[in-house]
């Protein structure tokens, strides 16, 4: 059911490092802008550059892997005007993070976003969860699938699908955002029924922080001799992401919703195309 609404614009972006920080300067001006992230020190450092920038910000601690938490930053951005754009950049990497707290937050914490947002909705807001093309190297059978985009919940964490990944961080990344695009794609239609918008953007290796660590793991090497080798010869940057994330939630996407934006440069098509093989 949609419902009217006229109040304030208000946007939303979790997780306050590189692509969120660049998300939230190009979309939050002239709104209000809540910003969201685990690490109270980091989400104080990000508010503060923004509010000396003129942006009119509000910092909100959250826990996305907490779903009472998420419902909380609902609560709080539903108050404050007219929900226009939700961006959730937040999220670890298998570099810096363990199996399970890569599926507690990048997997769970993404379809407590969806759940908890869609009833805050009103015609015209968009959903753009930041996945990864690491959900395009995935190899899940049909049934798999399904249950990733299906399935309650509460029961995420408990599907057969997760039960081989033990301590493998790279698997368990692999598999979360893939659960990350067809969780997407399922709950479009009932995005679609409030007026509203929901997809995902898969970044390659964009300059944070975050790829930084990656970059100095075992994997690093080998990540940027793939960007060599596919072409574009650099890492994306958070402007770049920050602009895909804004052609999705204006005016120009409006017949977009429930699919991903690949934004890597290349890497993915020449994986599938041009990798050599043995």
């Amino acid at each position: 059911m949609q419902r009217s609404d006229s109040r304030e614009e208000v946007v939303v972006v979790t997780g306050a490092g590189g692509m969120g920080e660049a998300v939230a300067r190009r979309l939050g001006s002239g709104r209000k802008l809540l910003i969201a992230d685990y690490s109270e020190a980091q989400l104080t450092r990000v508010a503060e550059a923004l509010t000396a920038a003129g942006y009119s910000v509000e910092a909100v601690p959250t826990d996305v892997s907490d779903r009472s938490s998420v419902e909380a930053l609902a609560r709080v951005a539903d108050a404050r005007g007219r929900i226009a754009a939700v961006v959730h950049t937040a999220g670890v990497s298998a570099a810096t993070s363990t199996a399970r707290k890569i599926l507690e937050i990048d997997l769970l914490g993404t379809a407590h976003m969806i759940d908890c947002f869609q009833p805050v909705t009103s015609p015209g807001t968009s959903l753009v969860c930041v996945s990864s093309m690491a959900g395009h190297y995935a190899s899940l059978s049909r049934q798999d699938e399904l249950a990733l985009a299906t399935a309650p919940t509460e029961e995420l964490l408990d599907l057969d699908v997760l039960s081989g990944v033990g301590e493998d961080a790279m698997t368990a990344y692999i598999i979360a955002k893939r659960a990350n695009h067809v969780r997407v794609q399922a709950a479009a239609l009932a995005w679609n029924r409030c007026g509203a918008r929901v997809n995902t953007v898969s970044p390659g290796v964009i300059a944070t922080p975050m790829s930084e660590a990656e970059g100095e793991s075992a994997s690093g090497g080998h990540m940027m001799a793939m960007l060599e080798a596919c072409g574009i010869g650099r890492k994306g940057t958070p402007g770049e992401i920050a602009e895909a994330v804004a052609f999705l939630v204006g005016p120009e996407a409006r017949f977009i919703t429930g699919t991903d934006l690949l934004v890597d440069g290349g890497q993915a098509a020449w994986i599938r195309w041009h990798r050599p093989t043995d």
